[in-house]
């Protein structure tokens, strides 16, 4: 029983990551945080 409410409940939380993540008003931030890797050092924009 408390397995199964466990497993729910991380469920949703992984649900509510996802959709917190694909909203398009994080799109600009997690851009940025794609371009940190090919940036040349002091050269990060915020």
């Amino acid at each position: 029983m408390i397995s199964g409410i466990i497993t729910g409940a991380l469920l949703l939380l992984f649900i509510g990551g996802w959709i917190w993540m694909w909203r398009p008003e994080r799109k600009a931030e997690f851009d940025a945080a794609a371009q940190l890797p090919l940036a040349e050092d002091g050269e990060v924009k915020s």
